[in-house]
């Protein structure tokens, strides 16, 4: 008995290369826009005009007296020499002035002449300024200033323990003299008093400074 031939198998097609996963590699053509070079360092000029924009942005956020514009200077350029051309330039076009800069401070209200030197002095402005600042003050604006301020704390130191020792120091921490406190006192103190709210006594308590005279 004769066993069937059997069928040749159809030759297999050859499986399609599997595409390639790889990162693509960067174009070896040169950028024509120049992005890609390495930025020339800046010239000596180019320098100084950076910095001298960059005291307009401080100057224009803020008022700085010639110690603080200085400083911030300084921290963006190693160059004295620069720093010091770009401050007296700006101080040339008058966009620095330490006088005007005193004024404004010396023109605070809510602040006495205590506060004010302070102030005055931590930003580094000239002794002899900071004096003609001072002043300059008006003595009888900042006694009304203490005693407006001390006129609306009042009634939150009624409460207190000892409410002129509280008002004293209230004052005290805001930079008045001696003397203008004192005055505010007696001013306040006297209002409520004819207005039936005041408090009793009027002597200087035990350790308090002397009343200026």
């Amino acid at each position: 008995m004769n066993r069937p031939r059997r069928r040749p198998r159809p030759a297999s097609s050859p499986r399609p290369e599997a595409p390639d996963r790889s990162p693509a590699q960067p174009d070896p053509s040169p950028d024509p826009t120049g992005a890609g070079r390495a930025r020339r360092p800046r010239t000596r000029e180019e320098e100084r005009e950076a910095l001298l924009a960059y005291a307009f942005r401080a100057l224009g956020a803020r008022a700085n007296t010639a110690a603080e514009l200085r400083g911030k200077l300084a921290r963006r350029c190693e160059d004295e020499e620069m720093v010091e051309d770009v401050l007296r330039r700006v101080q040339e076009l008058g966009y620095q002035n330490d006088a005007e800069v005193a004024r404004s401070e010396g023109r605070r209200s809510g602040v006495g002449t205590f506060r004010v030197r302070q102030t005055l002095k931590r930003r580094g402005v000239d002794a002899e300024l900071i004096d003609e600042t001072l002043q300059a003050r008006d003595p009888d604006a900042e006694q009304e200033d203490a005693a407006r301020l001390l006129a609306r704390r009042w009634p939150a130191l009624r409460g207190k323990r000892d409410p002129r020792a509280s008002a004293y120091a209230f004052l005290a921490r805001r930079g008045f003299p001696s003397g203008v406190i004192w005055a505010a006192l007696r001013e306040v103190s006297e209002a409520y008093e004819e207005g039936g709210e005041g408090q009793e006594g009027s002597e200087t308590p035990e350790g308090w400074p002397e009343e200026a005279e």
